[in-house]
């Protein structure tokens, strides 16, 4: 009988041994994975004090483990909320600079357009301008005729119209075009000649002073002298001319003219 009972008692402390070997195995095996291993040490410290020991319950290293096991889940949670949080941040933050950028092109995109409608526009009224015709004066009147019969015209008949104007009262080109002709006239006295962009010509005579040159471009209301009484010239008015050609004879009614191309007289 005491034989057995030795036997029986032997088996058991065998027994708490393999379950000791195996805590610490467990507690081995979560330190090699290099995630917490430190965490195991308290487990460890604590058989250093008196009380109950590992080898007494054989429990306290597995309790530890799962300590350990909870410890690295929740800190790879931690961790993937975290790389979640730092995803969403960097998408967020991609996805305001792209909203900008777009904002940014669009606002690019009608500040051009804004601009070349501008630009055309100008460039309408610019055309418009230029295709423009005015009166020679301003705040005029017709003193005589297109074609008006007398001793004072060479040809027997008047070849253009008079306007009305004081000496030294502004001249005025009727519409865009080139001189083509400017100084002393003969019977016309300081006189201009322009051909004009749609190739008609006219001529301004009896002028005290010219403001152009042969050669110079010329636009819709620019001065281009002042009216005198030079050349043959009863007083002070313009000699109004419009032609089909560049010289003497080639005139055509300057009041059907001016106003085929706008202007009222």
């Amino acid at each position: 009988m005491a034989f057995g009972s030795r036997a029986a008692g032997k088996h058991r402390g065998s027994s708490r041994l393999s379950r000791k070997t195996a805590g610490y195995a467990g507690v081995a095996a979560l330190a090699t994975t290099g995630v917490v291993g430190t965490l195991a040490a308290p487990a460890f410290a604590a058989t250093d004090h008196k009380g109950p020991s590992m080898e007494d319950t054989g429990l306290n290293a597995v309790v530890t483990a799962e300590d350990l096991q909870g410890q690295i889940e929740a800190q790879a949670e931690a961790q993937r909320n975290a790389a979640e949080a730092a995803a969403l941040k960097a998408k967020a933050e991609a996805d305001a600079a792209a909203r900008a950028a777009e904002a940014k092109q669009k606002a690019e995109e009608k500040a051009k357009a804004e601009r070349e409608a501008a630009e055309r526009a100008a460039r309408e009224e610019e055309r418009k301008r230029l295709n423009t015709f005015v009166s020679p004066l301003d705040d005029t009147y017709i003193s005589t005729q297109y074609h008006a019969g007398g001793g004072m015209w060479s040809s027997g008949s008047h070849t253009g119209i008079d306007f009305h104007a004081a000496s030294g009262t502004s001249v005025h080109a009727v519409g865009s075009g080139t001189v083509v002709e400017a100084g002393w006239g003969g019977a016309y006295g300081n006189n201009v000649v322009i051909r004009h962009n749609d190739g008609t010509y006219t001529q301004y005579g009896h002028m005290s002073s010219l403001s152009v040159s042969v050669g110079e471009t010329v636009t819709p209301g620019q001065q281009i002298g002042l009216s005198g009484s030079t050349g043959n010239s009863s007083g002070p008015h313009l000699h109004f001319e419009a032609r089909t050609g560049a010289t003497y004879g080639s005139d055509i009614d300057p009041v059907s003219y001016l106003r085929s191309h706008g202007v009222d007289l």
